[in-house]
């Protein structure tokens, strides 16, 4: 029976899992052979990502792959989050550590660029893409404000997805649905915004070829084939922005479905056969990223589960272990309501400690300070089911219509109480899973890929009929439409 390698790499962790596909039972096996944490590493005031032991992680849960299923792996992919990048010089080496996109270094560089070349041009030059202070584009116009000399000697720009297949393969592209993540790369009309970075003083020389999701990167390197003992196989750029990837998964029935992608980050958003490059999509600064099958998927960037992973951090370091069940099941029985956030407000983006972030956030707001797990985690879940509620209609009105479901996937799905309250909040009922909705598309395309399936729609028809799911029903009410009034005022604009 077939089997693919999914190496799917988050902000927390990574994983290398087996996927196992049968296409006439319409039935799916994972088997996660190694997982490792993944998180940025401080120097100084810099953050950057420790690409190398990523690297060797990854080998790592190859070797264990190949072991335990001899001779029956098809392929390989990866997928990871999107915008960062690595600069390549002339021989492919490295010129230096990835920067990790909460690094410091672009403070203020957004609304620099913005004063510089216009926000309705960014927006229009680059096919539609959400304005946030981490994205590439800004990340490379603070490296050339700062005068940064890689970005002259630099030959190639690879987003990690594709440095990552460099390294298995040799071979560099972009795959289209991480260069859609850049804001400088227009996905209607397949093509880099040359002429917005070059108006901005960024270099271009290094841009690469961009291929689209399914396509045949190359096959492993021959020192990783004997390394890994997978032999020469075929490696796969699927698509490479992990929640285009987790998208392919969803089990709706409806084309144009409304989905969650629950983990570090949340986003929103729908699905579209074209950008949506508009005046009022520019206004509820939503993007439209790359999808596979040459759709496009409309949606909004939010603050997620980072919120309490760092609160825990923090936490952990005062000698306070409590795991994230734990904190869960105390937010579960706290006061709702209590206090309210502004999930995306920028003082959450990197701070050296959550919990007091939260708290000064609901001081200057006027709002009782919570100051125990419990009321700081539910102020946290709370917040973000009423964001979810707040973008959902955004969608519905960008996209003229309305959604009778959500459709959740992720981590964050194993998370009951917040997709409880995600239902209650949107008032429809929330269809959450499956969990590894980024490992199963991630195979699906690859299956697509090798000729198992013979076209995405048929390996989507075989994921619906056997994924695992589980629907809430909304009992929110009149507390629900208060607290989103309340909610509304917290934010910008």
């Amino acid at each position: 029976m077939p089997k693919y390698i999914a190496v799917d790499l988050g902000a927390e962790s990574g994983r290398v899992i087996v996927v196992t596909l049968d296409a006439e039972a319409g039935c799916l096996a994972l088997d996660e052979v190694h997982r490792f944490p993944n998180g940025a590493v401080r120097i100084g005031d810099s953050l950057q990502w420790d690409v190398l032991r990523l690297w060797s992680e990854i080998k790592t849960g190859l070797r264990k792959a190949a072991v335990a299923n001899p001779g029956q792996i098809v392929s390989v992919a990866v997928d990871t989050w999107g915008i960062d990048y690595a600069l390549l010089d002339r021989r492919g080496a490295l010129l230096g550590n990835p920067y990790a996109y909460r690094d410091p270094r672009t403070a203020g560089a957004m609304e620099s660029a913005i004063a510089q070349a216009g926000r309705w041009e960014i927006y229009r030059q680059s096919g539609g893409v959400q304005f946030m202070s981490i994205n590439t584009l800004y990340q490379l116009y603070a490296a050339a404000q700062q005068g940064d000399p890689a970005l002259q000697a630099a030959d190639t720009l690879l987003m990690m997805p594709d440095l990552f297949g460099y390294w298995l393969t040799g071979e560099k592209a972009c795959e289209f649905t991480d260069a859609t993540t850049t804001q400088f790369y227009n996905g209607g009309r397949r093509q880099w915004a040359r002429g917005l970075l070059e108006g901005l003083g960024i270099p271009t020389q290094f841009l690469p070829r961009v291929i689209q999701p399914g396509t045949q990167l190359g096959v492993l390197r021959q020192d990783v084939a004997e390394e890994t003992g997978l032999g020469p196989l075929p490696v796969i750029a699927v698509a490479g922005h992990d929640t285009a990837s987790a998208v392919v998964a969803v089990p709706a029935e409806d084309a144009q479905f409304a989905w969650l992608s629950s983990g570090t980050w949340s986003l929103l958003g729908g699905v579209a056969d074209a950008p949506i490059v508009t005046e009022q999509a520019l206004a509820f600064n939503f993007s439209s990223y790359g999808a596979a099958g040459g759709q496009f998927l409309p949606w909004k960037n939010i603050m997620g589960l980072w919120l309490v992973q760092e609160c825990r951090r923090a936490w952990t370091r005062e000698g306070l272990e409590l795991g994230y069940d734990d904190l869960t099941n105390l937010a579960a029985a706290a006061q709702p309501f209590r206090s309210l956030i502004d999930p995306d407000d920028a003082s959450f983006l990197a701070p050296r400690h959550m919990p007091q972030a939260i708290a000064a956030y609901c001081e200057r707001t006027g709002q009782a300070v919570p100051g125990s797990p419990d009321a700081v985690v539910r102020t946290v879940l709370d917040s973000l089911a009423l964001r979810y509620r707040r973008t959902l209609a955004s969608l519905a009105e960008l996209q003229g219509r309305t959604f009778d479901a959500l459709y959740a996937i992720g981590g964050g799905t194993k998370n009951c109480l917040l997709c409880q309250l995600t239902a209650d909040a949107t008032g429809v009922p929330l269809i959450a899973g499956p969990v590894e909705a980024t490992a199963i598309g991630n195979a699906a395309l690859q299956a697509v890929a090798t000729g198992q399936f013979s076209s995405l729609a048929q390996a989507r028809a075989a994921i619906h009929r056997c994924a695992e799911v589980m629907t809430y029903e909304p009992a929110g009410g009149q507390q629900w439409d208060d607290a989103y009034a309340r909610f509304t005022r917290l934010l910008p604009g």
